[in-house]
């Protein structure tokens, strides 16, 4: 026995937003998706509901309105592919731009009861859109609530990257 814990599977390894070359949003916008990746990373609970092991290498990716997971395995091989309709997204993400530029921008101006309030509201609509998340993936990807809060931050990277690139 040599004392080494055994490396978990149920967890993503890697990740790479496909189309991140593009605009991006704001330099706050910018920082969360940083931010949301390296949390990410160093602590996550991610694995194929059809129980394939990981580590995983996930691809995220916005094609045909449609959100991408390829996921893969630490040699690059295809494991899954999965696409959710980004139609459901729609109203909490738009949603969610619009409580972050107000946050933001109460930063600047507005005291700290006024700021504390607008992230009561943000964090409340994060909570949504990850249960909504993890509720669209269920039976293909099983994660928790912190792995898919990260995942909604990173959707609305990409969406903000594919709005401004057009």
């Amino acid at each position: 026995m040599s004392g080494k814990p055994a490396e978990r599977t149920d967890r993503v390894v890697s990740i790479k937003l496909e189309g991140e070359l593009g605009a991006r949003r704001n330099a706050d916008a910018e920082h969360e998706r940083e931010i949301a990746i390296f949390d990410l990373l160093e602590e996550n609970r991610f694995s194929l509901s059809n129980g394939v092991p990981g580590p995983y290498v996930l691809h995220l990716s916005i094609e045909d309105n449609r959100l991408v997971f390829d996921v893969r395995n630490e040699a690059g091989e295809p494991l899954r592919r999965i696409g959710l309709a980004l139609g459901p997204f729609r109203r909490i993400v738009k949603d969610y731009f619009t409580v972050c530029e107000a946050y933001y921008d109460a930063i600047k101006h507005a005291s700290l009861s006024q700021i504390e309030a607008i992230d009561m509201g943000r964090r409340g609509l994060h909570n949504e859109a990850s249960e909504l998340l993890r509720s669209r993936l269920s039976g293909k990807i099983e994660c928790d609530s912190p792995t898919a809060r990260r995942l909604f931050t990173l959707l609305c990277a990409l969406h903000a990257s594919g709005r401004e690139a057009r």
